[in-house]
């Protein structure tokens, strides 16, 4: 695997950040998962996998449509959270890119913005088509690009700024590769499905302040964490001071109303 140092990493770190991300992200990622399910066409009778899981809202939101549901994650402290959650859905350990279904399971396979994590995307697209049935339909979000997605985008420039983006991590799949709808097309169309497309939809990260983006990203993933963690003290103190800085734009009554879209593509299995 080429990414295998970086896949090591990311499952190291999703075991010891369950309830931050819940706590900063929970609440924005929901925002896009009408949108997906939609994508997914899933309603009553359908049978639907969550991959890449996290705390299971996907699945959740798809058995209040009426469909049943399954769902998988890497993170063994993540599913253990999960199913305290939600323990009406049938969760697994297991990664995207060997699933423990067999071929022809499901009617849809969703995930929420997880396909940034996968050290193997391709490979995860085709397990995908493996346990969906002809006609089933895939579906995944991914975060927009940072000048779209402008929580990401201030963390960064102010990094660009005033500290390096070469810190030392694991060599690792590009993190915005599929904010471009085109890529999302290409490779679910080379993973052959059919019909594809890609769009985006809006989402707004509510923070209360003095928390920031900063805040989200230092606490409440893996790779944008490991990144900021790896600044020297005093350039962190100068991208926490810009970052205060821009976030004044996006400031109402004590809250940060920051605009962070994603891109949601979706294909049918022939």
């Amino acid at each position: 695997m080429q990414f295998e140092d970086f896949a090591a990493f990311e499952k190291d770190g999703w075991e010891h950040v369950v309830q931050s991300y819940e706590d900063y992200f929970g609440r924005l990622t929901v925002q896009s998962h009408p949108a997906l399910l939609d994508a997914l066409q899933i309603g009553p009778g359908t049978r639907m996998l969550d991959v890449a899981a996290g705390p299971g809202n996907l699945a959740a939101a798809a058995i209040e449509r009426g469909a049943t549901a399954a769902a998988v994650d890497f993170s063994a402290s993540m599913i253990a959270h999960a199913r305290q959650l939600h323990p009406e859905i049938e969760f697994q350990i297991a990664g995207a890119e060997h699933l423990p279904f067999d071929a022809e399971s499901f009617d849809a396979v969703g995930v929420s913005f997880g396909v940034l994590h996968f050290p193997e995307p391709e490979r995860a697209l085709e397990e995908a088509a493996r346990v969906l049935r002809r006609g089933g339909r895939v579906a995944f979000t991914a975060w927009a690009a940072p000048e779209r997605a402008v929580g990401f985008g201030m963390v960064l420039d102010a990094i660009q700024v005033h500290g390096k983006l070469d810190v030392g991590l694991p060599p690792s799949p590009p993190f915005f590769r599929f904010s471009d709808p085109e890529e999302c097309v290409r490779v679910l169309t080379e993973a052959g499905f059919s019909d594809a497309r890609a769009d985006e939809v809006e989402q707004t990260w509510h923070l209360v302040l003095p928390e920031t983006p900063l805040d989200g990203l230092m606490h409440g993933g893996v790779r944008m964490a490991a990144l900021l963690r790896a600044q020297s003290k005093a350039a962190l103190a100068s991208i926490e001071q810009d970052v205060r800085t821009a976030v004044k734009a996006y400031s109402q009554h004590g809250e940060l109303l920051v605009p962070m879209p994603c891109v949601l593509a979706s294909a049918t299995k022939p």
